[in-house]
């Protein structure tokens, strides 16, 4: 499955300014496809994740067309983009987002119950084993560490196993082990065949990527090169 930005751009009002715009993503194009760990690096304001919101199904560019297959994404009606978003695209927000009311494997479900939908369980506890959180399903989330927790948030973004996964600061406020064991997990995916995004401030986070694009100003770069990507 591949998911493609096409001359997309997002710019927004600066209400305490009139009319005047804040271009928050100059005009970009960039394709993900399968069995490829993308990996965006760039400073805070940069637009990074403002192009991964757009690219989620949960910001609409201002131009341009993001294709999911062929699919325009926000040229869908809002309950069939939710739904399609739903089972086909994976997303780990930004910080910290589990609901404290639910335990841990209601909140991995949460995908699923909004639609009404079962998962095997065989499935479900394949996933925690392999993000070692199989004994943690029972817990709080406000009993668990920072690396649980995220790892909490990516089998929340994988139960539905979703062919397009995109992480927004997976790691941030992570310790150097905890970022290392998220970030090969991402890598995992990739080799499994998902399309696997990743937003982050790391240093280190080069090393793991398939494709590296940085992002200054809204303009996103590759390599040694400028422009579009």
């Amino acid at each position: 499955m591949i998911l493609q930005a096409q001359q997309i751009r997002k710019e927004f009002i600066r209400e305490s300014r009139g009319t005047n715009c804040f271009q928050a993503v100059q005009e970009t194009n960039l394709t993900l496809s399968g069995g490829t760990l993308t990996i965006l690096m760039g400073r805070s304001g940069s637009g990074k994740s403002t192009l991964l919101n757009m690219l989620a199904g949960l910001l609409e560019p201002t131009s341009g067309k993001i294709l999911l297959d062929g699919t325009d994404l926000y040229g869908l009606p809002d309950k069939e983009l939710s739904r399609l978003r739903n089972q086909k695209i994976g997303v780990i927000p930004q910080g910290q987002t589990a609901l404290h009311s639910l335990n841990v494997l209601e909140n991995i479900l949460l995908p699923c119950t909004l639609y009404g939908e079962t998962v095997e369980n065989s499935a479900v506890m394949e996933l925690l084993e392999r993000l070692e959180i199989a004994g943690l399903q029972t817990a709080m989330p406000s009993e668990l560490s920072g690396g649980e927790l995220r790892r909490m948030a990516i089998a929340r973004a994988l139960i539905r196993k979703p062919d397009i996964l995109l992480a927004d600061e997976p790691t941030s406020d992570l310790d150097d082990v905890n970022t290392a064991v998220v970030f090969n997990i991402l890598k995992q995916f990739a080799s499994e065949g998902k399309s696997v995004f990743v937003v982050t401030h790391e240093n280190d986070a080069g090393k793991y990527a398939d494709r590296l694009f940085h992002m200054d100003g809204g303009i996103l770069r590759t390599g040694d090169e400028s422009g579009n990507c």
